[in-house]
């Protein structure tokens, strides 16, 4: 658990040092330096330096006396204020941004669960006229609030998969390999591959015509199967 949060930390722009010592001050509260060494374990030297920095990231307090003492900032402020930090300087480098080169229609490997994610928020945020999906109803549900603006839209969406309902949407009943996935937006963009949530999941991601063609035909035709079943 301990080292869950630790981990959930450095997302936040914290080493995982820094992560360590800022759990202990939560923990305990007011520390010296020496303190946080005795408790984590970590050298003195080491200590102090990882106390400068969250001071320095705004994760702590210092706290002037005979003996300096530092204080952690609260947890939803300290990922509050990074959140809003990271959102002006995203603000700023999409405004700065070099003008956008071309991009590949070629075939492109996503790897890693999170990565996939990023990608099918991606294809479901731009999708214009329509979306067709196969995978299992755990991954769609991950996905079930932009799908509904979508059908809000008034946006094809077809979902092939099992135990899953969304109404506006077209949903055809099947029990799809698990962990499989199949995507295809606008007719312009596919991505094919198993999401099974680790951090070796691969898919591939294409705008290639052919590769679009296939997908497309593949889908057609079990649902074609799908509906003489009905």
């Amino acid at each position: 658990m301990a080292g869950d949060y630790i981990e959930q930390l450095c997302f936040f722009g914290l080493t995982r040092q820094e992560a360590v010592i800022y759990e202990a001050l939560l923990t305990h509260g007011e520390m010296t330096g020496y303190e946080v060494a005795k408790e984590t374990g970590i050298s003195r030297s080491n200590v102090y330096a990882a106390l400068s920095a969250l001071v320095e990231k705004g994760a702590a307090y210092l706290i002037e006396g005979d003996a300096a003492k530092y204080t952690p900032v609260e947890v939803k402020r300290f990922t509050a204020n990074t959140i809003a930090a990271l959102q002006e300087k995203a603000a700023y480098l999409e405004a700065h941004a070099p003008e956008k080169a071309h991009i590949s229609e070629g075939y492109i490997t996503v790897s890693g669960a999170r990565n996939i994610r990023n990608k099918i928020h991606e294809m479901i945020e731009k999708t214009e006229l329509r979306l067709y999906i196969l995978a299992p109803g755990e991954i769609i549900r991950d996905f079930e609030d932009e799908l509904k603006t979508l059908v809000a839209a008034k946006k094809k969406v077809v979902i092939l998969t099992d135990n899953y309902k969304l109404e506006g949407a077209k949903i055809y009943e099947t029990k799809p390999e698990k962990s499989q996935l199949r995507l295809i937006t606008d007719s312009a963009y596919v991505l094919t591959g198993e999401l099974t949530g680790g951090d070796h999941d691969t898919c591939l991601y294409s705008g290639q015509k052919n590769l679009i063609e296939v997908m497309k035909e593949a889908l057609k035709n079990k649902i074609i199967l799908l509906e003489d079943k009905i």
